[in-house]
């Protein structure tokens, strides 16, 4: 008799997906653990991709890529006219019936498995490994920009024949001086061109002693989480809100307390009840995710808050050059006259992500403490591209390619709003927006939402789920959490047109 006449059948019970990350690779890590613990055994005949992809209510697609990743690791094996068994390896074997697989390193994977290690049970286990674990970051989304990816300007636009010889140029020659140990607050060429364009532009009165580099906004973040808080202090932030941002918070030892958004920008008569809170996390140019702008009288009150606690606000703003009537808002931190507002910067919106260049500006009294902890962490960063970016800035390249890319986001969000699905059940029409490169529009319930985002994924959409945004245990009922989040500037408008078209044929059907 065959070996795999012993081996028991597919069982797909127990594989539950997020429909609000990908698909593909939850469910590979689903197969891919069931493979390494014994639940599925070698020889065990697994569903055809059509078949899988009815039960589980997935795209085929999404199974074809899970078996494909499993079929380049070893993990299954195709039987030509006989369909997919899990492989008959003897190594592979070995491993799932003496139980060390459980032990396996998961790094070595092109996914990241579900099945590893649990840290505090072990003597290795720590308080921030622990905090780690609970407040982790998912894989960002890789490949090429796709409709309608959030946090993603116009690649397309930038001018890499520009930035191209600028790179070239520098390290052609490089003075000996910027090739050792420099300044771990960053170059000063380009601290002092930040500090020129953020009066210029943006009424931000600073100077480049203020500034410090840093490798995007995240670093930022969790640098002033690492220097402004103690174990157990309380932090305000926006719920729904940046979630990467109070993780940051939540890995250096604070309690997140979430506080509610509103038309006006985040409710600060909530924050005045919370006492125990020094710190708080804001993005008034462009909230992130709702899209509105913080009210005078909303910026004012936040301000006399953290006088009256002595406190902290960091103002993140992330994507404040893009305001669709008018000039750029000024931000919080101009009008701060007592020195607590840190503005954290990014180039990242207005380049692209994989440049990892954003910046702190700082009241004075924290300029040096910042400074020796950047110093610490990193010591200093990558000098070439700070230095490159100095010149792009110098040379009036960064200011035309601003303007590009406010002309190139507008009709991008001009297709958006023109061709947004109407008469979708459930589904609420598209707000205006005056600023940003995202939109959040309205959907009834939590369950109409996932139907939507799910919806979307099969036809190659990407749709964000408000609900992901929150806070996990937000008072808010789940419901009353529902809605999309939708970027617009990723790709051309042929491209948004085209999309919408397969999105209104996928939420009609």
């Amino acid at each position: 008799m065959s070996e795999r006449t012993h081996a028991l059948p597919f069982d797909p019970a127990g594989i539950v997906l997020d429909r609000r990350r990908g698909l593909s690779q939850q469910l590979y890590q689903a197969l891919r653990a069931r493979v390494l613990d014994g639940r599925l055994g070698g020889g065990t005949r697994l569903p055809a991709t059509r078949d899988l992809a009815a039960t589980l209510a997935l795209s085929r697609n999404s199974v074809v890529r899970a078996y494909d990743q499993l079929y380049a690791e070893g993990f299954i094996e195709s039987r030509v006219g006989d369909g997919t068994y899990v492989s008959l390896l003897k190594k592979l074997s070995t491993q799932v019936s003496t139980g060390l697989s459980r032990r396996l390193s998961t790094g070595l994977s092109t996914f990241q498995a579900e099945g590893t290690e649990d840290l505090s049970s072990s003597g290795a286990s720590s308080e921030p490994l622990q905090r780690l674990k609970n407040h982790h970051l998912p894989l960002p989304k890789t490949g090429p920009p796709r409709a309608f990816r959030v946090g993603v300007p116009a690649f397309d636009l930038f001018p890499f024949e520009v930035w191209a010889k600028l790179h070239a140029s520098f390290w052609r020659s490089p003075a000996p001086a910027l090739l050792g140990y420099g300044d771990p607050a960053g170059e000063l060429q380009l601290r002092e061109l930040i500090a020129t364009y953020l009066r210029r532009s943006r009424g931000l009165g600073c100077s480049a002693e203020q500034i410090v580099i840093t490798s995007g906004a995240q670093e930022a973040i969790s640098l002033c989480a690492q220097l402004l808080l103690e174990p157990g202090d309380a932090v305000a932030v926006e719920n729904p809100g940046y979630r990467a941002a109070g993780n940051a918070f939540a890995v250096a030892g604070a309690t997140l307390r979430g506080v509610a958004v509103d038309e006006q920008g985040m409710d600060c008569a909530q924050l005045a009840g919370l006492s125990d809170c020094r710190l708080a996390y804001v993005t008034p140019a462009h909230q992130y995710p709702t899209g509105v702008t913080m009210s005078l009288a909303r910026r004012l009150a936040l301000l006399a808050w953290a006088e009256r606690q002595d406190g902290w606000i960091i103002e993140d703003d992330y994507d404040g050059e893009y305001r669709y009537s008018g000039a750029p808002l000024a931000p919080l931190a101009a009008l701060d006259r007592q020195g607590r507002v840190l503005y954290v910067g990014t180039f990242s919106k207005i380049a692209f992500p994989a440049l990892r260049l954003g910046y702190l500006v700082l009241p004075q009294r924290l300029v040096q403490a910042f400074g020796q902890g950047r110093a610490l962490a990193v010591r200093h960063s990558e000098v070439g591209t700070q230095c490159v970016m100095a010149q792009f800035i110098a040379q009036g390249h960064f200011q035309r390619h601003i303007r590009r890319m406010r002309r190139a986001a507008l009709a991008r969000r001009n297709v958006l709003q023109a061709g947004w699905p109407q008469d979708v059940p459930g589904l609420g029409g598209m707000p205006q927006v005056a600023a940003g490169l995202h939109v959040k529009v309205a959907v009834d319930n939590f369950a109409r939402q996932q139907e939507l985002v799910a919806q979307a994924e099969e036809v190659g959409v990407e749709v964000n789920p408000l609900s992901a945004y929150w806070l996990p245990d937000s008072p808010v009922p789940v419901d009353n959490r529902a809605g999309l989040v939708l970027g617009f500037a990723a790709v051309p408008e042929a491209e948004i047109a085209e999309a919408l078209l397969r999105l209104r044929k996928a939420w009609r059907r």
